[in-house]
């Protein structure tokens, strides 16, 4: 990206309220990464770092335009990605990872590691 380029940025970096959100912190987790499809994408932007949208839902697999998109959305309002937009025709929008989303790359590690140790223990 260059320095002169006009865009318009879409990240929540308001954390959420602690009563909102479950007392377990397993749980808390569970609820902003849990599901298949937004472990999937944070596995893709934290090898590519930036992805636009079409290059995403390539890379996620069988998903459809409509579930990726409630999920970005969603991880966008936890404060998990960021949404680029630029002003062009046809609109390009390019979606990153927060630092907050990033620090959980330890841990997507862990799970990239256990399951290649479990393939090669499967008949």
């Amino acid at each position: 990206m260059h320095s002169d380029e006009v865009f318009t940025e879409y990240k929540n970096d308001a954390p959420c309220k602690r009563a909102d959100l479950p007392a377990c912190p397993v749980e808390t987790c569970v609820q902003l990464i849990g599901s298949k499809w937004r472990l999937l994408i944070m596995r893709d932007l934290l090898m590519n770092e930036t992805m636009r949208f079409g290059a995403l839902q390539r890379s996620v697999g069988k998903v459809s335009q409509k579930v990726l998109t409630t999920n970005l959305r969603a991880m966008e309002d936890a404060g998990l990605v960021v949404r680029r937009v630029y002003p062009e025709v046809p609109p390009r929008v390019e979606y990153s990872l927060t630092e907050t989303s990033r620090s959980l790359k330890p841990i997507i590690d862990a799970m990239w590691t256990w399951g290649e140790d479990y393939q090669t223990k499967a008949r």
